[in-house]
């Protein structure tokens, strides 16, 4: 048997989360030294480009709030009294000067009481209680007093009673008066331990005409009331004392009587000995002109609660925090359903990120991300890289037909970075199938390309030495630098296995890294630019593969103010010291003539650094290329391709750039 029911999911025509920009969105800031866990906490904060973030909605609550307190004050139910009180005042005034038959000693005795009654609006109401009204006009409008008071004092602990009251008879507030009796022994009952479900069973069963939220066990019953009946406390604890002694001299003649404030306050009692977490002591500012009666000022404050409760949710400042504990449902009456939606679909992408395995604890327990989510970040920055490098005009790369080995006989779907032909036949005829029954021209698409299979590929041994010193950081290049990395990384595992690469980073001293530690190392702090270094570890990679060709690209920003000495301690000057030069150069020196294709990737405008790389590029007849930071990627990857192609450099990328962006030395 099927069955059906309301859908609660949110937006069922909502995309899907989107893991690939949020996963872009955290590598690079990791790669910015933020750990996985902050980067994902910033990314849900921020939230993504067609999404709202945390931030946002944390916002938007925090305007709903403030404007609660200056739009309203809480003089409402004061100023409804002291109308009606001029009411029946101004009427009875008028009987007695109409009344000719009255005693002219009654009458002056009459509009003197009238004439000294207090400023005070409850002490004035207290004072006519046992007035004799001659005006049916004025008994009627100080009657309405002490319902008003009434209905807004049980408005106040039961939400929509001043409507449901309205017109009540003398045997409706009897009920009233019953039902609150019962209340209190109830609770009273549960509190010592002695209450039975069919305690509750009975007392709903008589009195249930007055929960019509229907709740189903004592403890959503006393947690309905305690929210309401903390919250009229707190709009209490907000009044000036003028105003709460005003309050509680009035309510004495709610309904003609003080029984009803008497359950009342003892129902209040028992609410708070059952329920004491709940805020009992707050208070609020307000300062607006809309007046708040008792009952909508107590729902503003149980407003102003679920407020600050979404506002501490919505910050996920505490341990543990998820975005399971944003409570939906109270976001929804505050901010609407959109933004239920929002919070949803953060909650849902916060649980993807954590159960997709890209990011994972390692043995010390800290967040990282996994290496299925550095090979997705990589592809990421890899398309990136094709896009710009595919976007300059004038400047595709050549390649050699079969310059990769043999051909196979076997062909395959084209991807970024293959060297391989095209097999023209195959990619023509993935055209006409992709396109019959279409009119118009066969025109080509990318993904209609097929190239040539090979038996064999020429290796390479690529070493990509990228500056570390502190001056990185400081100028911005930090991530740029780690982007371009995981890129060419990304390249070499995905298409070109059989090359080795040795990723060194050079500081103060140098070191070899793997990939996940380059992309998550904090900016460092030292001073020094230790090229010779990083050239030793360089040509010790190249000698490990003496069948492969080298490549050597060095990504740096600053000259060479450090270097490595024999036994192994790091030599520092500022500027430059000779030895430094000499060591560095004798390195560079090595690299060629282990055969090394060597680029320099110069940032930065300073016209020393300029002079001095270029000086380096045309003694080991290499390039040098200043690039922007966001193209640097594109220029790595660009001359790792072309250098382990067999077309020459200049077949490659001859006029590259233009101007001071890139030129050939030798």
């Amino acid at each position: 048997m099927s069955r059906y029911r309301k859908y609660a999911g949110g937006d069922p025509l909502a995309p899907p989360v989107d893991l690939a920009e949020a996963l872009d969105a955290i590598g690079q800031d990791v790669m910015a030294g933020y750990s996985p866990e902050r980067a994902m906490r910033e990314f849900l904060r921020r939230g993504g480009q067609d999404q709202q973030g945390l931030d946002d909605l944390a916002r938007r609550i925090a305007e709903k709030r403030r404007d609660l307190l200056q739009r309203h004050n809480l003089d409402g139910t004061m100023q409804q009294v002291r109308e009606l009180l001029d009411k029946a005042v101004l009427a009875e005034r008028g009987q007695l000067a109409r009344d000719v038959v009255m005693d002219d000693a009654d009458r002056a005795l009459r509009e003197l009481e009238l004439e000294s009654l207090p400023e005070s609006t409850a002490a004035a109401v207290a004072d006519l209680a046992t007035y004799d009204w001659m005006s049916s006009e004025a008994r009627q409008a100080y009657d309405e007093i002490k319902d008003l008071l009434g209905r807004e004092m049980l408005d106040q602990r039961f939400a929509g009673m001043k409507e449901a009251m309205e017109g009540a008879t003398d045997e409706d507030r009897a009920a009233v008066n019953e039902m609150l009796s019962d209340l209190n022994d109830l609770l009273e009952k549960h509190s010592r331990g002695e209450d039975t479900d069919e305690d509750f069973a009975d007392f709903m069963a008589k009195h249930g005409d007055f929960f019509p939220e229907g709740p189903e066990n004592i403890d959503q019953l006393m947690d309905a009331l305690a929210e309401r009946s903390a919250a009229a406390q707190r709009m209490l604890n907000s009044m000036t004392p003028e105003q709460r002694a005003e309050l509680m001299q009035l309510s004495q003649q709610a309904f003609g009587s003080p029984e009803l404030m008497q359950q009342l306050a003892r129902m209040d009692a028992n609410l708070q000995s059952l329920r004491p977490d709940l805020d009992w002591g707050g208070s609020e500012g307000f300062g607006g002109e809309q007046g708040l009666g008792l009952g909508d000022g107590t729902g503003v404050f149980q407003d102003l609660a679920e407020l600050d409760a979404l506002s501490d949710q919505l910050s996920q400042s505490y341990g543990g925090a998820r975005l399971d504990d944003v409570d939906l449902d109270a976001l929804s009456r505050q901010l609407g359903d959109r933004a239920a939606v929002d919070a949803r679909t953060l909650s849902e992408l916060e649980k993807a990120l954590r159960d997709s395995g890209y990011l994972q604890r390692g043995s010390d327990g800290e967040l990282r991300l996994s290496p299925r989510a550095m090979r997705e970040l990589g592809k990421a920055l890899l398309r990136d890289v094709a896009t710009r490098i595919g976007g300059r005009q004038g400047q595709r790369e050549s390649r050699s037909a079969g310059s990769a080995g043999e051909l196979s006989g076997a062909t395959r779907a084209w991807e970024y970075g293959d060297t391989e032909p095209w097999d023209v036949t195959r990619t023509i005829t993935n055209a006409i199938v992709r396109t019959a029954g279409e009119d118009g021209p066969l025109r080509l698409s990318v993904e209609d390309v097929e190239v040539q299979e090979t038996e064999e590929r020429t290796q390479a041994a690529v070493a990509l030495l990228v500056d570390t010193s502190f001056s990185m950081a400081m100028d911005g290049r930090w991530v740029p630098m780690k982007r371009t990395a995981l890129a060419l990384h990304q390249l070499i595992r995905s298409r070109f296995r059989g090359d080795h690469l040795e990723l060194i980073g050079f500081g103060r001293h140098a070191q070899v890294m793997k990939i996940e530690e380059l992309t998550g190392l904090d900016a460092r702090w030292q001073k020094g630019t230790n090229l010779h270094h990083g050239l030793l570890l360089a040509n010790r990679h190249f000698r490990k593969h003496p069948n492969a060709q080298p490549v050597l690209l060095i990504v740096t920003d600053g000259e060479p103010t450090s270097h490595l000495e024999p036994d192994g301690d790091v030599w520092f000057s500022y500027p430059p010291h000779p030895l430094t030069i000499a060591n560095t150069v004798r390195e560079l020196d090595n690299s060629r003539r282990i055969g090394a294709q060597t680029t320099f990737f110069r940032l930065g405008d300073d016209p020393g650094l300029a002079r001095f790389i270029e000086s380096m590029a045309r003694r080991v007849e290499g390039r040098m290329v200043s690039p922007e930071l966001d193209d640097l990627g594109a220029a790595v990857v660009g001359s790792y391709l072309g250098a382990r192609s067999a077309s020459s450099y200049r077949e490659q990328f001859g006029g590259w750039g233009g101007g001071d962006r890139g030129f050939w030395v030798g």
